[in-house]
């Protein structure tokens, strides 16, 4: 059976899981931000030597790869390519937006009834998002879109959307009216998820580059210079 560590840190939430085959072991995580570079190699170490494991016992490594904040994506993917190196085992990725969905798909009845539609916050009325099917399947692909009233419309013509995330409030304002619009509050990315979507993948031996890989970032990263003055 194997062994599969997941972490998740494409957010303020800098979380991280141990699976066994389709058991969970066990999970941790921090709601605080700015934790992740001095924290997440204690809470792998920890967790897994609570789980009555060693780093040696793992399978793969199991990273969410975004879209999501950039400076959280690197220190995830670094942690995870660290520990693929140094134990000489896979590299497998999940998309962060399919992670967030599927935790609403799996507690929603009948769950084949409507669209889901993760959104992180991507700054003022901008988000990272995509719409799937109850099967993860797209209806519409992984982009950045700046919300209106209009978002969606056509869709919601035709069934009813849960959104969820992040992202889910700014719309949840514009459209308040939208019978067909339904929302969730309070779901954030976790490496509970993530680890449970992998394991599929690790059967089908859907392995990334370890020394080619990198997140989803989705948008190009800008990074400006000080200015004259700046000490």
């Amino acid at each position: 059976m194997p062994l599969l560590l997941a972490l998740e840190t494409s957010t303020t939430v800098c979380s991280i899981a141990l699976y066994k085959d389709q058991q969970l072991l066990g999970a941790s995580e921090l709601q605080i931000e700015k934790s992740h570079s001095s924290h997440i190699t204690v809470m792998v170490s920890q967790l897994v030597e609570n789980c009555g494991a060693s780093l040696q016992n793992l399978s793969a490594v199991v990273v969410s790869g975004g879209p999501g904040s950039y400076t959280g994506l690197r220190i995830g993917t670094s942690t995870a390519k660290g520990l693929c190196y140094s134990l000489d085992i896979p590299l497998l990725e999940v998309s962060t937006l399919y992670g967030l969905a599927a935790q609403v798909i799996n507690m929603t009845p009948n769950p084949e009834r409507y669209l889901y539609c993760p959104m992180l916050d991507a700054r003022r009325m901008e988000v990272y998002t995509c719409l799937l099917t109850h099967e993860l399947e797209e209806v519409e692909p992984i982009a950045p879109l700046v919300l209106d009233e209009h978002a969606f419309e056509e869709h919601l013509k035709e069934r009813p959307i849960i959104f969820f995330g992040s992202g889910a409030a700014k719309l949840k304002e514009l459209m308040n009216t939208e019978a067909n619009a339904l929302f969730v509050d309070n779901v954030v990315p976790t490496a509970k998820t993530i680890g449970a979507l992998a394991l599929p993948k690790y059967e089908q031996k859907a392995f990334e580059d370890v020394a080619y890989y990198e997140p989803f970032y989705l948008k190009d990263v800008y990074i400006t210079s000080p200015s004259k003055g700046a000490k």
